[in-house]
């Protein structure tokens, strides 16, 4: 029985390590960008300048992803409407990788896959989110 449960604890833990782990690399992205917004507009900007997708759609983009990185990201660190938090991670994550398949920026796209790899499994695995501010509301 108490291997029964040590496993179960471990499945536990090892969610939330992995839960910590994807919010904080969405945290942190838009965390570092918000500070310099214009200018990290600015360089989505040029990136895309090459591509067919007009200013008109990578401006607005460029200055809302480091706030949906950032909002998405702390979700999922505090286990705060995960299931949503996931999802919309996963629509965020959609986004950049047309964006960066539309540039050809090869070399970015593992790191995005894994990303959506990481947010598949967590949402296959929600029950096991027991250490998240999800848990408190319910009760």
């Amino acid at each position: 029985m108490f291997v029964i449960h040590r496993y179960n604890m471990d499945i536990k833990w090892a969610y939330l390590l992995s839960r910590l782990a994807i919010g904080l690399s969405f945290f942190g992205h838009g965390l570092v960008r918000l500070p310099k917004l214009a200018g990290f507009s600015h360089w989505m900007v040029v990136q895309f300048s090459k591509s067919y997708l007009p200013d008109v759609w990578v401006i607005p983009f460029s200055y809302i992803l480091p706030f949906a990185e950032f909002i998405v990201g702390l979700m999922i660190i505090l286990g705060l409407f995960t299931r949503q938090g996931l999802l919309f991670a996963g629509v965020v994550s959609l986004a950049l990788i047309f964006g960066t398949t539309i540039i050809e920026n090869w070399e970015a796209l593992p790191s995005q896959l894994i990303h959506v790899a990481f947010l598949s499994v967590l949402l296959a695995y929600l029950p096991h989110n027991s250490y998240a501010v999800d848990k408190i509301i319910k009760k």
